[in-house]
């Protein structure tokens, strides 16, 4: 067993990072990277008693070649090459310490740089750590454990305090780790666990907190507040038994976990594997034929991990091997929505179908049946065909659309269901906005070679919104325009719902407020609601023009969202609305809406930049704000005065807002996410313009959203 240790660690490697820690592409033997000192992965394990307020140390065995016979880490190891931070923090504990855990016992806490010296010079450690957190409600009996006699050669537990203790002293046992520096964030996160004394009352929250939960944290939905920060912790989380997780011991029934919540969502919102970095998908992504390329990068698909599916196939067999490392071969898998979430699905579908059965209006029946099939096929063109063509009364919108939640690609989307009463009287009165789409388009401010020859007219329907869940995380949205799918928009356009009860409260209890505080005298009488709803119209009309399927400047065929991945939803929430300004212009001025709109319409505008913006230069919509903002002050469009309120010059906006159109149009065209990345860097900025302006209504305290409240769906539930 020993030599069969000794000749893996041999025969080791390491991806090589830059100092900065990103991927250079390069492996090498674990021997050479610490004798040459590259950068390379590791993973740390704590794992940490909440009952004793202990944590977990293990003795390193006398034969390593670092830090022999010391006390250190619960569990560590190298992340080997083409292998995965979880699936190795997994595997070590295990195979170190005999601990078989499922991956969401492991909380990632932060990623820690050791740069270090010792053995003489011999051995130079410049390593990445990814620190994980194993919270257990009381310690492990040590006679549970099975030592893995290469790596370990005792463990003991030790209060935090303790522990924190002996290595300010930089004790002589102990691995050496500065307490005061980046590791110091440990006892920090520890300390404020031990802090979390439940009332019952609040239990009975968490509780209920938790069932809402349930369905969000499969990321079929997400729900984001107060910056993605996470408003359940560790601490507060369910406990799970697993008698088997180590080899039994009389009078014990097992160890207990606390399931883990991350302390912030990952960047790719559980669609892709935490630890999956953007150099492994597009590395990935080379090796498929084109059909599986669409699937990776589609919409309805979850990225998985083969090795994590051979590990938990393994740990559930009791064994240990390195099958599961997979070096040197592509680890990443994708698998349907319908395979992913079909518990979920099936029982939503089922649902839908008996909805469908009751429906009197004959499309709406269609949509309830098409959608409930959707979910189990993962085929969402016919049912969105029908929602586009739904002709009811009762107006409802729910599947998979928006890709917000993906920050780290902007592919995948998440679930949401918007139910609401179609205002029939208002519906009728916006039929121009989608019958004049192929006119806007053939005269957007962008070279001709750009433009579309096929828009269809875009229907609206005007609803009052009496339910929604799901992906409806702040901003509440006041209308959407769907579907994303390119291949609709192209063949049949989008469809717009306009959800005019929400339009109407943001405009009374945010929109007013903010022009009483930050827009001058003479023009805050300017802003009113018919200019703030006919400019949300735009907004969504132009999400259906412009460029979607474009073709590069190499002949490929492609798409804006493909290209400009990550960046291309924010920059598409400033092209709606930048465009649509532009587009109320034209259309005012070829005499089909009411020349009174000019004016009002700029100083509406201006006073939208702030509620937007007030929405986190994070969110889509506030970095498309900041955008329009800085451009538009840049060109003196926007004037601040003195007494800090600020102004439209009329003179110079038409062509500020044209010239912005125009570039952000032309970075779509032509799918250049590099200019696209230079121009958020510039313009999306908080700027002391808008810092003054938001310190203003932070001062009054103007709401930053309004939160809404459906009575209709409580009394349905009693």
């Amino acid at each position: 067993m020993a030599e069969t240790k000794t000749m893996m660690i041999e025969e080791e490697w390491l991806d090589v990072l830059t100092k900065t820690g990103e991927k250079t592409g390069i492996s090498k033997p674990r021997a050479e990277v610490h004798r040459n000192g590259d950068y390379h992965r590791a993973v740390h394990v704590w794992i940490y008693a909440e009952s004793t307020q202990e944590v977990l140390l293990q003795k390193r065995a006398d034969g390593k070649d670092s830090w022999a016979g010391l006390w250190d880490i619960s569990s560590a190891g190298h992340i080997s090459a083409a292998d995965s931070s979880l699936i190795t923090a997994r595997r070590e504990l295990q195979e170190e310490l005999g601990i078989a855990l499922p991956k969401d016992a492991f909380e990632l806490l932060f990623v820690f740089l050791q740069e270090c010296i010792i053995n003489d010079g011999s051995y130079i450690n410049n390593e990445y750590n990814d620190v994980y957190l194993v919270t257990t409600v009381h310690p492990i009996p040590l006679e549970a454990f099975t030592l893995q006699e290469t790596e370990v050669s005792a463990v003991k537990y030790v209060s935090f305090e303790e522990y924190r203790s002996l290595l300010t002293k930089e004790h002589p046992d102990y691995v050496p780790y500065d307490v005061n520096g980046q590791y110091g964030q440990l006892f920090d996160i520890i300390q404020q666990s031990c802090r979390v004394y439940l009332t019952e009352t609040r239990r009975h929250y968490v509780f209920l907190l938790r069932l809402q939960k349930l369905w969000m944290k499969s990321s079929m939905c997400r729900s984001s507040l107060d910056e993605n920060k996470a408003f359940l912790t560790t601490a507060d989380s369910a406990v799970k038994l697993l008698p088997e997780a180590t080899k039994p011991v009389g009078g014990w029934k097992g160890l207990e976990y606390k399931s883990a919540f991350p302390i912030h969502i990952p960047p790719g919102a559980n669609f892709y594997p935490p630890d999956m970095d953007k150099m492994e998908f597009e590395l990935w992504k080379s090796t498929l034929t084109e059909s599986q390329q669409e699937d990776a990068t589609g919409f309805f698909t979850v990225i998985k991990r083969h090795s994590e599916f051979n590990l938990d196939s393994s740990l559930l067999n009791q064994t240990v091997g390195s099958a599961g490392h997979l070096v040197g071969k592509h680890d990443l898998f994708s698998i349907p929505y319908s395979g992913e979430y079909n518990s979920l699905l099936a029982k939503a579908a089922e649902l839908l179908h008996k909805a469908g059965n009751l429906a009197s209006s004959p499309s709406l029946k269609r949509l309830l049946h098409s959608k409930a099939n959707a979910f189990l096929s993962n085929d969402y063109y016919d049912s969105d065909i029908a929602w586009m063509e739904l002709d009811s009364k009762l107006d409802v919108t729910i599947g998979p659309y928006e890709t917000y939640e993906d920050t780290l690609f902007g592919y995948k989307a998440a679930f949401e269901a918007f139910i609401g009463v179609r205002d029939d009287k208002a519906t009728a009165q916006l039929k121009l906005f989608g019958d004049n789409l192929q006119v806007l388009e053939q005269n957007l401010p962008i070279d001709n070679a750009y433009k579309s020859t096929g828009v269809n007219a875009a229907p609206i329907r005007v609803i009052q919104l009496i339910f929604n869940a799901g992906d409806v995380k702040g901003p509440q949205t006041v209308a959407f325009n769907l579907p994303n799918d390119e291949r609709i928009v192209k063949d049949r356009g989008t469809s717009m719902v306009m959800l005019k009860n929400v339009s109407q409260a943001k405009f009374k209890h945010i929109l007013q407020p903010i022009a009483d505080v930050c827009i001058t005298k003479e023009q805050k009488e300017l802003v009113d609601f018919e200019s703030f709803f006919t400019h949300t119209i735009c907004h969504e009309c132009c999400h259906g023009i412009g460029p979607h399927s474009i073709t590069l400047p190499n002949g490929e065929k492609s798409t804006v969202r493909k290209e400009l991945q990550e960046l291309h939803s924010a920059l598409e929430e400033a092209k709606a609305d930048i465009v649509g300004l532009w587009a109320l212009k034209f259309l005012i001025d070829k005499d089909m809406l009411s020349k009174s709109l000019v004016e009002s319409m700029y100083v509406s505008f201006l006073a939208g930049c702030f509620r937007s913006v007030r929405f986190g230069l994070k969110e889509a919509h506030g970095k498309g704000q900041a955008v329009q903002f800085n451009w538009l002050f840049e060109k003196k469009a926007f004037i601040l005065h003195p007494d800090g309120t600020f102004s439209i010059d009329f003179a110079k906006v038409e062509g500020a807002v044209e010239s912005l159109s125009r570039e952000i149009l032309t970075i779509q065209a032509k799918g250049d996410k590099a200019a696209a990345r230079l121009l958020l860097q510039k313009y999306c900025v908080m700027t002391e313009p808008l810092k003054l302006a938001l310190n203003k209504l932070e001062a009054v305290q103007v709401p930053v959203d309004i939160v809404p409240t459906f009575p209709i769906a409580d009394e349905i539930s009693e």
